[in-house]
């Protein structure tokens, strides 16, 4: 039996937090680390729809689709709206969980875009040499070292890296187009490039210059209540060995200033 007074109770906005490289160290985003709190947020006190809080420069292309897809089968499944508020930054893989929402909005001075697939290292292999240093490596299978950092590059391992980066580029592009559609108003957006506040209003990327609170009152009405569930990262992860996933969340938000 239907509560007879539910229609007198202020809607309720979950507001899912977003913050952080996604799939990068212990304590980022990742789809296993997410999924109960994305739950709760579609389930609990009926919500009238979710926000995503999304300040993230992108990380690993699994984890963005898999919490993506998980973001769109529970809006499916409850038939709840969802919003997307992006703060500094949502590039690369974090534009890909932008994506996840049935329209966006930015701050006049956020980043969005980078639509595309990158791959960074180092080379040694001289300076092993240079200090008479050998390095022994036995493997079955010739490509299991595959652009190992300590020998000379090979154009082979080279062209298979790009090879598996077009697989992911075109899975990428894939569903920015299969979220935004006719709204995109290029073609060409796919370069990796990135557009500040009202230049990705205008090339489609999304919906218009808007932060979070006043923009879901002006949908639901000034009594709207907001519901927020953020993930909770662990004291061991922030305190201790961490160290190289910090160095590799530093690195990604570099790429755009922060």
């Amino acid at each position: 039996m239907k509560n007879p007074f539910a229609k007198f109770r202020s809607p309720v906005v979950s507001v899912i937090r977003l913050n952080g490289a996604i799939g990068v160290g212990r304590a980022s985003l990742s789809d296993a680390g997410l999924a109960d709190l994305i739950e709760k947020a579609f389930s609990k006190g009926n919500p009238r729809a979710v926000a995503l809080a999304i300040n993230s420069p992108g990380g690993s292309p699994a984890q963005s689709a898999l919490i993506a897809a998980r973001i769109r089968r529970l809006a499916a499944e409850k038939r709840v709206p969802v919003y997307a508020f992006v703060e500094d930054v949502a590039a690369s893989g974090g534009y890909w969980l932008a994506t996840a929402a049935d329209e966006i909005y930015v701050d006049d001075n956020s980043i969005v875009g980078s639509i595309g697939v990158i791959s960074a290292s180092f080379g040694f292999a001289e300076l092993l040499k240079n200090h008479g240093i050998e390095r022994r490596v036995h493997t079955e299978g010739e490509d299991k070292s595959m652009l190992d950092p300590f020998r000379p590059e090979r154009a082979s391992d080279v062209e298979r890296l790009k090879d598996l980066q077009r697989s992911i580029h075109t899975n990428f592009i894939a569903q920015v187009k299969s979220r935004r559609g006719p709204r995109l108003k290029s073609d060409d957006l796919f370069t990796g490039e990135i557009w500040i506040g009202r230049h990705g209003v205008d090339n489609g990327l999304v919906d218009g210059i808007a932060h979070l609170v006043p923009k879901m009152k002006e949908i639901f009405g000034e009594k709207a209540k907001f519901r927020y569930h953020g993930q909770k990262k662990p004291l061991l992860a922030r305190l201790s060995g961490a160290a190289i996933g910090r160095m590799e969340e530093s690195a990604l938000w570099a790429r755009y200033g922060l």
